[in-house]
């Protein structure tokens, strides 16, 4: 009977980074959707996103048999609260994204995904108490100052992005208190959103205001494909992080504002004063700062822990005649509990 062969560790890395790049790729392309789905309104198609995630989503664990989370969570009322926090932190940034986007204002989205690292700081020093290092605070600095720039060239504070930093800030800090996975979490706050959002969407079709079916089929096949551009991404990002080093998919994340970015330039044809590349500049300071300290620390740590790891195995104690004699005596293989 031949043995059976483990993946090996290149071949992980190399399925990640593909999983990697195409969920932070089609990320990056969402704003070429979102123009498709007019006439209908940034709060239609939030509708429909809502409605038709909670269906893809609850298909897939369906097929999965992924559903024993759910007893446990509805006996936590704390929890449930939390998850209705975070459905409504993520309401408020999908919808203002998809508004964004609709509106001419693809560049200004982009840069809300770019400064949210920087708002995740900020909130875990303010709320978690945490403690950052020098060059963290540099970065933290100078995207304040990058705000400042970008207001005076916007002549207004950037609130589009700064909205959408602060809410998916503020979705990501729930979400860790929540404690579930990708499918499982999305499962749950599309729950809380499913029943508002379909009577919105009934209170449409009374009105007759409602896009959906009198658009053509084509439209409203647009439409029910919410569902498939909100999940999608999320399964290969989910396949991508447990195969990738947490600092890589720290790098892979700017792929989606960057795509962002060019879209708003090349395709949507927006204009970019002086004063707004300045601000980005400074902006894309700040991110290169986060991600050299990063890496820095993380190559400091795993090479902490292979000295710890090196010192441990030439101990006395490690070399030592009695255990020597002992992990002769002691079984090759693993002992079987049951």
């Amino acid at each position: 009977m031949q043995p059976q062969t483990q993946p090996q560790p290149h071949h992980q890395d190399r399925a990640g980074l593909l999983y990697g790049f195409a969920a932070y790729g089609l990320w990056g392309l969402a704003p070429l959707f979102w123009p498709l789905l007019q006439p209908a309104g940034a709060v239609e198609i939030l509708a429909h996103r809502m409605v038709w995630s909670l269906v893809v989503v609850g298909l897939i664990l369906l097929v999965l048999r992924r559903w024993s989370w759910v007893g446990p969570l509805l006996r936590q009322p704390r929890r449930l609260g939390l998850v209705a926090l975070a459905a409504t932190a993520i309401s408020v940034n999908w919808g203002l994204y998809i508004w964004g986007v609709n509106s001419g204002h693809v560049v200004e989205t982009a840069l809300g995904y770019f400064i949210n690292p920087l708002v995740s700081i900020g909130f875990g020093v303010l709320l978690l108490r945490e403690r950052l290092r020098p060059a963290q605070w540099a970065a933290v600095g100078v995207g304040v100052v990058a705000v400042g720039v970008l207001a005076v060239g916007y002549g207004k504070l950037p609130w589009i992005a700064l909205t959408l930093a602060f809410s998916f800030a503020t979705y990501g800090l729930v979400k860790k208190r929540i404690g579930l996975d990708g499918l499982e979490s999305l499962a749950a706050e599309t729950a809380v959103q499913f029943l508002p959002a379909l009577g919105f969407l009934g209170y449409l079709t009374m009105r007759g205001d409602s896009t959906f079916g009198g658009g053509g089929m084509g439209h409203s096949a647009l439409l029910v494909s919410c569902g498939l551009i909100t999940a999608g991404p999320l399964i290969l990002f989910g396949a991508a992080a447990v195969r990738l080093p947490l600092s890589t998919i720290g790098m892979l994340q700017y792929l989606t504002p960057t795509s962002q970015f060019i879209l708003g330039l090349v395709v949507f044809h927006e204009y970019m004063p002086p004063e707004r590349w300045a601000g980005f500049a400074l902006v894309w300071l700040a991110l290169a700062l986060l991600t050299w300290d990063a890496l820095r620390t993380g190559h400091r740590a795993r090479r902490e822990l292979g000295d710890a790891a090196a010192l441990a195995a030439t101990s006395p104690a490690a070399t030592s005649p009695a255990r020597k004699a002992e992990a002769a005596e002691a079984p090759s293989g693993p002992i079987s509990g049951g």
